[in-house]
């Protein structure tokens, strides 16, 4: 099920599934209408001359006028489209171009003007005239002439859409949606039960259970994993799983993608083939991590889009601000939520040892090297101590606090290193102080 979702996500994904579609559509409704005209016949035309009053030349002649001025305008779509990816992976990063790939109305823009090229060529071989036995089929010829008039509106459409789509306000804003939607697939998701306090001592306390490795076949990254189908296999074969990989990991041909290891007093596990391939069919593996259920690599598009901000060649502080921001904003909706243990038990047995990220982890990701790279920019200190103790106002959790609390002891730190202006150095402070108080309510 893992392989088909995967499947399925790339495909809608891609620049040419939409528009395919929509060109098979335009063929059905090509053969639709002409079908319709010839079993209406004509007299009904007549009544109608302003709408349906063309002859065969003249069908011929707008169609044709129609049809290659659509095509004309769909080369133009695609460079427009080309040229805006090469720009978004220059000056933002190339991580993004899968985002704009599948923006919707971009795959509908390029395929309602190729749509309109090939209808109108399949009306255009139907129309008949002088000797050949007259045939025009005017409905569908009139519906051509409504597609052309609405394809100025989609043409004015995308270019406010692709100007509005690259601005960096946009580019970040849609990077955060798609990484909250990333972050609520994930949790509270469970993976069966959370083992208990007992249970998880006893593991821990335990002797070392005889783990036997499966290992990857192909070189990428984690795109997604398949718990269910693990905590099924681990029932089923009444054996305890180990995931040795997270998504977004790197792998290598050879690397142990998982364990199993059967329950303590029981002999060492043997995997039949038939069951490794059934662990390894819940991996799927690609040459790029993807946004689908991976939290992390949300936060590390908007972290990336920061870092060139920050860089000497483009010395952008608004936009790393605005990354900042939302990272923030999307780590107080992390903050809200229980990331789980990762000891999964089914019948208070503990069946699965899963791989899930902290928040320690998913803060560093967030603020480590936006922090690194700030030098002697002061916006930049105080924007992160102002994100941090906005995150600290959705927790109470323990846990959480602390990792705010390392988090602000480096800003401050890096602060005092690189400001050696007194008053720049005292704002930050404030600002710190003001985390304190709120880290110590």
């Amino acid at each position: 099920m893992s392989r088909l979702r995967r499947w399925w996500l790339d495909i809608n994904s891609s620049l040419w599934f939409v528009p395919t579609l929509m060109v098979l559509g335009a063929v059905l409704a090509a053969y639709g209408l002409v079908h319709l005209d010839d079993s209406m016949g004509h007299d009904w035309t007549k009544e109608h001359p302003l709408l349906f009053g063309a002859g065969a030349d003249g069908a011929r002649g707008m169609l044709s006028a129609i049809a290659s001025s659509m095509i004309t305008v769909a080369g133009l779509i695609f460079s427009l489209t080309l040229s805006t990816l090469a720009q978004v992976s220059s000056q933002y990063t190339s991580r993004l171009l899968r985002n704009f790939m599948r923006d919707r109305s971009n795959q509908v823009v390029m395929g309602f003007f190729v749509s309109i090229f090939v209808y109108c060529l399949l009306v255009l071989r139907t129309i008949r005239g002088g000797d050949e036995g007259a045939f025009v089929p005017s409905l569908a010829v009139a519906f051509g002439l409504l597609l052309a008039l609405v394809s100025i509106g989609m043409l004015i459409f995308f270019i406010h859409h692709i100007a509005s789509s690259i601005q960096a306000a946009n580019v970040i804003a849609g990077a955060a949606q798609e990484t909250e939607k990333a972050l609520d697939k994930l949790f509270p998701k469970q993976l069966g039960e959370e083992a208990d306090a007992a249970e998880q001592a006893n593991l821990a306390a335990g002797p070392a259970l005889q783990w036997v490795p499966i290992v990857a076949r192909q070189v990428g990254y984690v795109q997604d994993i398949d718990d269910e189908e693990l905590l099924a296999f681990a029932r089923e074969t009444n054996v305890l799983v180990r995931m040795e990989q997270a998504l977004g990991n790197f792998v290598a041909k050879g690397t142990a993608l998982v364990a199993v290891a059967a329950p303590e007093g029981s002999p060492r596990y043997q995997p039949h083939p038939e069951a490794a391939d059934r662990l390894l069919a819940c991996y799927s593996i690609g040459n790029q991590r993807t946004l689908d259920r991976d939290a992390g690599f949300g936060l590390r598009q908007i972290v990336d889009i920061a870092l060139k901000a920050l860089s000497a060649g483009i010395n952008d502080t608004s936009t790393a601000v605005m990354c900042i921001d939302h990272l923030g904003a999307l780590m107080s909706l992390l903050a809200e939520r229980d990331l789980g243990s990762p000891l999964r038990a089914e019948a208070g047995q503990v069946r699965v040892i899963a791989q899930r990220p902290d928040f320690t982890s998913y803060l560093a990701t967030a603020f480590d090297q936006v922090r690194a790279n700030a030098a002697a920019d002061l916006a930049i200190y105080l924007r992160l101590l102002a994100a941090l103790r906005a995150v600290a106002q959705h927790t109470t959790r323990p846990g959480y606090r602390q990792a705010l609390r390392q988090q602000a002891d480096l800003t401050l730190a890096a602060a005092d290193k690189n400001l050696t202006v007194a008053y720049e150095n005292q704002q930050v402070h404030q600002r710190y102080q003001e985390l304190s108080q709120t880290l110590a309510s």
